[in-house]
């Protein structure tokens, strides 16, 4: 049996996102076993994808794979990241400041790799930004998880200090009017 599977993203259980990527996962290994972190992270809120990973992450057995997909910046230039712990972990998402929590102790991410979304993309997949957590991410993290894969397999190796962490540590106060 593969590894866990742990998806986390800003989509809500609304509409069929979540399922999607179910399915994507399924479709590549059927025994996988696929769990949700949340999908209640507040839209685009990068800080807070951040802190949830931070909060659970220590929890997982070596070997789950982590897929998590908030990312204001969908078919930008920022860079797609897998990035391994020092608990042989491994999360798959955007580089935007999602790793900021993790990042913050020097000793948990051991390596990084960027990887090319169009090479490692769902074959099936159109031409679509929407869908990335679909058509990118639940797919690589579906073949990690499964063994179809391993993290030596993804682009180039890329320094820890070049993972792109939050301007600030702590959320957004509002302030008095």
């Amino acid at each position: 049996m593969g590894r866990a599977l742990v998806f986390q993203t800003d989509f809500g259980l609304g509409d069929g996102a979540v399922s999607a990527m179910y399915g994507v996962a399924n479709t590549v290994d059927p025994e996988l076993r696929i769990f949700d972190l949340t999908h209640d992270i507040p839209q685009y809120n990068i800080w807070e994808a951040s802190y949830r990973l931070r909060q659970t992450i220590d929890y997982w057995p070596e070997g789950t794979v982590f897929v998590s997909v908030v990312d204001p910046g969908v078919g930008s230039t920022r860079r797609s990241i897998i990035a391994e712990t020092v608990r042989h972990q491994y999360i798959i998402t955007p580089d935007n400041g999602t790793l900021t929590h993790i990042k913050k102790k020097k000793s948990d991410i051991v390596r990084a790799r960027v990887f090319d979304e169009k090479a490692n993309k769902l074959p099936s997949a159109g031409e679509s930004y929407t869908f990335y957590g679909r058509d990118i991410y639940a797919y690589i993290g579906a073949k990690l998880a499964s063994g179809k894969i391993d993290f030596e397999c993804f682009g180039e190796q890329v320094p820890i200090d070049s993972i792109s962490i939050c301007q600030s540590l702590r959320p957004m106060k509002k302030t008095a009017k």
